[in-house]
């Protein structure tokens, strides 16, 4: 199979597909690479290190898609690219298509078939695609949201450690999933007074049994949160839905019980937010004021640390990408019912529930698409 690497154009998006490390395992299956130029750089991978594993380099992103039988990236497709994707076509990337109506339409109408990281289950019920990435954010939020707090950024001017006679900051962190346990690890090491909300008493008994001391728990009850945050300092909104909208967890109307300058950090802004006043910002503009409380909502967070980032992510998306490249999508999503869930789109048809039901789009069932 021909695979393809496209320079990732979203704004300050660092980050590339495939690490020379997975071009060379590609080569290796027989499989021809193609890698748009500087495609690496911003990652650290120079086109040298590509040609090194056996890839070839292609002068624009046009040349990939004309050519590659799978195109493999980090973010969902820009509206450039997207023109771009044919008929028959395989996409391989995140693509987070429920708060995403126009993305979706474009992916339909393209023909091609896609497969989102962020849907890919495993044998234990987790995301195994999602979850280096959810790392990544999780340890990188406590970080902004400091820089957020601080008072020349609009913050309340609070050191999340405090010092010797000054309290520390209060960081309250909504799920206690990946995003959320790697967040209040940093927030608890950086010395701020931690506590994480979540739904599943399975799930707050765990992370108080391996992180007992380091951060509190606490029922994620409406006016549990809602008391919480009233003291918070710092918000981490950490809740997902495979596949579907975040839910709404700060209203707009909440925000006046907040604390003045206090911050609000969305990792889940990629499905929509999980705070109604949540809008995507980028690493360049990364913050803004509602009603005196300062939001970070970049929608590409692990961007920011893109060696890390993409050396994390090649190592989930290598088998799964070498699996689709040697047996072809229909074979290895019959093969792997996990591979299979991360199907959304489909020769014109949307295979994922809960992006038809946020978007009110009819869904055929994944099973019935392989047989289309």
């Amino acid at each position: 199979m021909h695979i393809g690497c496209p320079k990732e154009i979203k704004p300050q998006e660092f980050r590339v597909g495939l690490t020379p490390n997975a071009a060379r395992e590609a080569v290796a299956h027989g499989h021809t690479v193609t890698v748009e130029t500087n495609g690496g750089i911003g990652a650290g991978f120079t086109d040298e290190d590509y040609i090194a594993a056996g890839a070839s380099i292609a002068g624009t992103a046009a040349e990939i898609f004309a050519a590659a039988e799978m195109i493999v990236k980090v973010k969902e497709p820009q509206p450039v690219e997207r023109k771009m994707l044919r008929e028959g076509q395989l996409l391989f990337t995140y693509l987070h298509l429920a708060p995403d109506p126009e993305q979706t339409r474009d992916l339909l109408a393209s023909g091609c078939t896609a497969i989102a990281y962020e849907t890919v289950t495993d044998h234990m019920g987790g995301l195994p695609l999602l979850a280096p990435m959810s790392e990544v954010a999780g340890r990188l939020a406590p970080q902004v949201g400091a820089w957020t707090l601080q008072k020349a950024n609009g913050g309340r001017g609070v050191l999340m450690g405090g010092v010797p006679g000054v309290g520390p900051a209060r960081v309250v962190v909504i799920g206690g999933g990946v995003v959320g346990t790697h967040a209040a690890k940093i927030a608890a090491g950086m010395g701020a007074d931690v506590t994480v909300l979540d739904r599943s008493l399975p799930r707050l008994r765990y992370l108080d049994d391996v992180f007992g001391g380091q951060f509190k728990t606490s029922y994620a009850s409406a006016g549990n949160t809602a008391e919480l945050a009233e003291q918070a300092d710092l918000i981490v909104g950490a809740v997902l839905i495979p596949g579907a909208a975040a839910p709404k967890l700060i209203t707009k109307d909440q925000l006046s019980t907040l604390k003045p300058g206090a911050a609000l950090v969305d990792v889940a802004i990629d499905q929509g937010g999980c705070f109604e006043t949540s809008r995507a910002t980028t690493h360049q503009d990364p913050i803004y004021d509602v009603d005196g409380i300062m939001h970070y909502c970049v929608a590409n967070m692990p961007g920011a640390v893109a060696r890390t980032s993409t050396i994390a992510l090649g190592n989930a998306t290598m088998p799964f990408m070498l699996a689709l490249a040697d047996k072809g999508w229909k074979q290895a999503c019959e093969d792997d019912e996990h591979l299979l869930n991360g199907l959304n789109v489909h020769a014109g048809e949307l295979t994922y529930y809960a992006v038809g039901k946020a978007l009110g789009i009819d869904v055929i069932s994944p099973a019935l698409a392989l047989k289309k």
